[in-house]
């Protein structure tokens, strides 16, 4: 009877343990799963990462009362801009299918800029994407429309299943401690730039009150709206780009080519293109098709900040015309 006792402490307070761990979750990823109910109920969604989500889509709402101005929307626009280039540029063509070259300052900078749009750390996002590759709109894709818009949207990456970091996928990546710290403490650099957004807001509000803005506006704008946006535009590419297009390529999976999407997310939306060949770090294969990111990272080659960038074949361009 005694045995039996004792053997239900654990049972009794694993519910407890387990919501405290994925409470420690918020801050440091690197935490271990609560139990191997986390590995069992894998498509579960773990509620308390949920809040945070809901949290940062709340936020939008606070515009109503900290009301716009032009440099508000213009910081909201240029963050957007710019961490999506590091989303497309960086975590998608360089980490994900290493497509050019950079040096251990470069991507370390693009990856922080990258980190900064709340989509979890480098690490995660190239492993994740990695497996959609290999099992693009299977059974094992995680996000692949087929499981329904909501899923591929946005629910695949708030189960418990989808919060860890495989980092058998990305041992090239993981050897870099400091691509390893931003992606355990990938709340880090979104906080950090929460708070510069609300200090340069309040300090423009005393030296240039013309300017008609502030910490509380800039916080909204440039913070919260900005990211809700960019998080929307970028797993468009999943939800969408599997459903609604062109298909150039006969791929094993649903991709299709959307020059809506494409300009929406610089370049990712000539997504059949990229699934036939993921290999080159032009997306849009033809030169009417519209790949911002593509322009971009050529302009850092021709500056000397990255280089090696791998070009789209000639047989899967002569593919294409035919």
């Amino acid at each position: 009877m005694g045995t039996s006792t004792t053997a239900s402490l654990p049972m009794s307070h694993e519910p407890r343990t387990a919501r405290w761990l994925s409470l420690k979750r918020w801050f440091d990823a690197g935490v271990a799963p609560a139990s191997a109910e986390e590995t069992v109920e894998a498509n579960r969604l773990d509620w308390l990462r949920v809040a945070p989500f809901v949290a940062l889509h709340l936020g939008c709402a606070a515009v109503a009362w900290v009301g716009v101005s032009p440099i508000a929307v213009g910081v909201a626009l240029g963050l957007y801009f710019l961490r999506m280039f590091a989303l497309t540029g960086f975590y998608h063509r360089y980490f994900s299918h290493r497509t050019f070259q950079a040096s251990r300052a470069m991507q370390f900078l693009f990856a922080l800029i990258g980190a900064s749009s709340v989509q979890r750390g480098p690490l995660w996002w190239a492993a994740h994407h990695r497996h959609h590759h290999a099992n693009a709109d299977s059974e094992h894709d995680l996000h692949s429309p087929r499981r329904g818009f909501v899923t591929s949207h946005m629910g695949w990456f708030l189960t418990r299943g989808a919060f860890r970091t495989d980092l058998t996928r990305v041992p090239d990546l993981a050897r870099y401690p400091e691509l390893r710290w931003l992606d355990r403490f990938d709340t880090v650099v979104p906080l950090a730039l929460a708070v510069m957004l609300y200090v340069v807001g309040a300090w423009l509000a005393t030296a240039h009150p013309e300017l008609g803005t502030n910490g509380p506006q800039l916080l909204v704008w440039g913070f919260f709206i900005s990211t809700v946006v960019l998080f929307h535009a970028t797993v468009t590419i999943n939800s969408l780009a599997h459903r609604f297009g062109r298909r150039r390529f006969d791929t094993r999976d649903d991709s299709r080519n959307n020059v809506w999407l494409a300009l929406l997310t610089l370049g990712e939306g000539w997504h059949n293109n990229h699934h036939f060949f993921p290999g080159s770090v032009r997306q849009g294969f033809r030169w009417w098709e519209i790949d911002l990111t593509w322009y971009g990272l050529k302009a850092m080659a021709a500056l000397g900040l990255i280089h090696g960038l791998k070009p789209v074949p000639a047989w899967v361009l002569t593919k294409a015309r035919s």
